[in-house]
């Protein structure tokens, strides 16, 4: 039964029962199938009025003559969510699931659910699942395609991830999106040559694209090389979107390298408070470490590292000679 059809349903229940009471021979239902149905609609009344015990009471009892009804768990989970009994409604949800593995619905309520509860790994495999299932009922929609490219993508499967947006591109060659996504891959296996590439293509077809735009003229500051353009792309995005600390920390960092700390500073302070990202507090670090304030670029680089305790580049920085000489000549400070 769709969903329309539920809906449908439930707003003509009650005709449907004076109509079955008056005429039982109208539909070839043996007796096993004419309980379910009885039950079904009764839990369907129940729901309506706002009686959710006997709701799940009469759905229960419909599963005792059928089982096998995807709907009918579909619907007691939803209600064991509405008296927030998470636990039944998950085991609910994984019944449906063994009765169809294709299906979607069940898959997505999980990962909204394992959202919930902040059990984000689960969260993002039902998620997975419900849009690995999506895309074989939809194999042309490519807004399915881009969220399972993403969720590939936010779990490093890079390989599954470059495929999906290569697919997409098959089937829409001029999608600027696609392109972006991919060079995000690229920059991610370390390939920077064929992630700015990637993101050239997205800005040929997407001139205003603001992500592709501070995505590129970070990566050129990262190279120090075409600044002058990066300073044009990176304050194109911020004109779209002037509060993203993302962008902000790109400017900042665009004015460390151009050697403007005063102003390189300012931006990454400002960065900081809108997000706090390991990131821009080592870009942080830096700038104070470059303009000779050790104790600001300490500080900066134990917020990075709090953040994120695996940067052994930032454990290096903090524990040369205490103040992080031992990277003076890579923030082009001449050691004393």
């Amino acid at each position: 039964m769709t969903s329309q059809l539920k809906r449908a349903s439930q707003g003509v229940f009650f005709c449907f029962l004076i109509f079955l009471s008056i005429n039982t021979k109208a539909f070839a239902f043996d007796k096993k199938e004419s309980v379910t149905l009885s039950h079904y609609i009764m839990a369907a009344m129940s729901e309506q009025i706002g009686d959710i015990d006997t709701a799940i009471q009469e759905y229960k009892k419909a599963l005792k003559t059928d089982n096998k009804s995807s709907l009918i768990h579909i619907n007691l989970a939803s209600l064991y969510i509405k008296k927030n009994e998470i636990s039944k409604a998950v085991e609910e949800l994984n019944l449906t699931v063994k009765l169809d593995p294709e299906v979607v619905e069940p898959h997505a309520i999980l990962a909204l659910l394992y959202s919930s509860e902040n059990k984000l790994n689960l969260a993002t495999s039902e998620y997975e699942i419900a849009l690995k299932n999506a895309s074989k009922r939809e194999p042309n929609n490519i807004d399915i395609y881009k969220s399972l490219g993403a969720i590939y993508l936010q779990q490093k499967k890079f390989k599954e991830a470059e495929s999906t947006f290569r697919l997409i591109l098959g089937l829409a060659p001029n999608d600027a999106q696609a392109y972006f996504y991919l060079g995000s891959i690229y920059e991610e296996l370390k390939d920077r040559p064929r992630a700015i590439a990637e993101l050239k293509k997205s800005l040929q077809l997407n001139p205003d694209y603001h992500e592709a735009l501070n995505y590129l003229g970070y990566l050129y500051v990262e190279e120090n090389k075409n600044l002058n353009a990066a300073e044009v792309m990176i304050k194109k995005a911020l004109s779209v979107q002037p509060d993203s600390g993302a962008y902000v920390d790109s400017l900042g960092w665009l004015y460390f390298k151009q050697g403007k700390l005063p102003e390189a500073i300012k931006e990454l302070e400002k960065a900081a408070s809108l997000m706090e990202d390991p990131v821009i507090y080592d870009h942080l670090g830096d700038a104070y470490f470059k303009l000779g304030d050790t104790a600001n670029a300490k500080l900066n680089w134990q917020k990075s590292l709090k953040l994120d305790p695996k940067q052994d580049k930032i454990k290096e920085k903090i524990a040369g000679n205490g103040d992080g000489s031992i990277f003076k000549e890579d923030l082009g400070v001449k050691k004393k």
